[in-house]
């Protein structure tokens, strides 16, 4: 059946359907038309398809009810007419059996109809399920968009109060560090005039060291020259002694009254020798005083700028921090005798606990030894180094 066909038999049934004919009429309009006019016969899907109304099981009921009409009304035309006995008989057999044959083709075409429409039925079935799945599925994806809907809107109430927060300390931050930035201006002004006075304190110090080394030369010139004028004249002295000494000697024979004479001569002579050593050794320890007061003076001066060159905080936390530990040999090795002045030798021994350490300078090195465990920094560039390897010396052994 064709497309025009088909349109216009469902054009048929709409004006029926409009006319407010009954489903009953519009499958017998349909059967009619299919098995009359077209040569087809009715099917189920067929006739369901342009009624577009009935149910599986009303769909057959009616073309039964149209393949009735259709034997009553072929049985009366039959018997209407005027033929003999033995042909209308015939003839009665013969639509007897093509209703036979109509109705085995017709239930053949109705069970295939069925099992077409019960696969239809199970597809609308399985098609429904898939539809009732899915349409689950949503839901729990839209609940599961509104749960992170409202964790998200949480999660930003949340962010906007961190927010604030963060403004407020980074706010209180400022604050702070304007003020640490005051403090550190007042801070840097103060210690700028203090290096101001220590360095006017230091060019005193260095005029009184060039004035003090000054004396000291010129003190150590004038005692050598001492020195040499009373060796000059003892050895003056000396001569005119000894020869008179050998004259005496060889004159003792027979001169011995003038042996002891020259005797006394000789004693006098060897006081005047030991006098004149006694003041050699008198002008020798003066100028070792004055020496060792122009180290202790040159040591002042080097401490002096040591102080001026860092502050005693900052002296005090370098050397803490060396003494924790905190510093490598190398770092300590470069800051050599910067911080010594600021560095104060532990007044016991941490591995015995029973004596003083004792801190020797040795020129230019410095050692650190305990008298009683005799446990040593060995020699080292500075005092800061050495009290470190002790220390440090005495935990190993500990």
């Amino acid at each position: 059946m064709d497309t025009q066909l088909r349109d216009t038999l469902r054009q048929e049934l709409d004006v029926m359907r409009n006319a407010g004919a009954r489903r009953q009429e519009l499958s017998h309009h349909a059967c009619k038309r299919l098995f009359f006019d077209l040569g087809l016969r009715p099917s189920v899907t067929t006739v369901r398809e342009l009624t577009q109304t009935g149910s599986a099981s009303d769909i057959p009921r009616d073309i039964e009810s149209f393949w009735e009409t259709v034997r009553s009304t072929l049985h009366v035309r039959v018997e209407a007419g005027e033929i003999p006995d033995a042909l209308r008989q015939r003839a009665g057999e013969l639509l007897a059996e093509l209703f036979v044959e109509a109705r085995r083709h017709a239930d053949a075409a109705l069970s295939a109809d069925r099992a077409k429409v019960d696969v239809s039925v199970v597809a609308a079935q399985a098609a429904t399920r898939d539809a009732e799945i899915r349409c689950q599925a949503i839901e729990q994806a839209q609940r599961r968009a509104e749960l992170r809907a409202e964790a998200a809107v949480a999660q930003i109430a949340s962010l906007e109060a961190e927010l604030k927060a963060s403004r407020a300390r980074e706010s209180h931050v400022q604050n702070d560090l304007r003020d640490v930035v005051m403090r550190l201006e007042a801070e840097n002004k103060a210690l700028s005039e203090r290096i101001a006075r220590e360095q006017a304190d230091a060019a005193r110090l260095r005029d009184r060291i060039d004035e003090l080394q000054s004396e000291l030369r010129h003190n150590t010139e004038h005692y050598a020259q001492q020195i040499k004028d009373a060796v000059k004249d003892a050895e003056r002295r000396v001569k005119p002694m000894l020869v008179e000494l050998d004259s005496l000697r060889g004159m003792a024979a027979t001169y011995q009254t003038k042996v002891r004479e020259a005797g006394q001569k000789e004693f006098d002579f060897l006081q005047q020798i030991s006098a004149a050593q006694t003041r050699a050794n008198r002008l020798e320890s003066q100028v070792r005083e004055q020496s060792n007061e122009i180290d202790a003076l040159t040591r002042e001066r080097d401490a002096h700028r040591v102080r001026v060159g860092m502050s005693a905080e900052l002296g005090g936390l370098i050397a803490s921090l060396a003494l924790d530990g905190r510093l490598t040999a190398a770092e300590i090795e470069t800051l050599g005798t910067q911080v010594d002045a600021y560095v104060a030798a532990p007044l016991d021994c941490p591995a015995c606990e029973s004596a003083e350490p004792e801190l020797q300078r040795h020129e230019d090195e410095f050692e650190l030894s305990c008298p009683n465990c005799e446990r040593s920094s060995g020699a080292v560039a500075s005092k800061l180094a050495a009290v470190q390897a002790f220390l440090k010396t005495a935990a190993v052994r500990a």
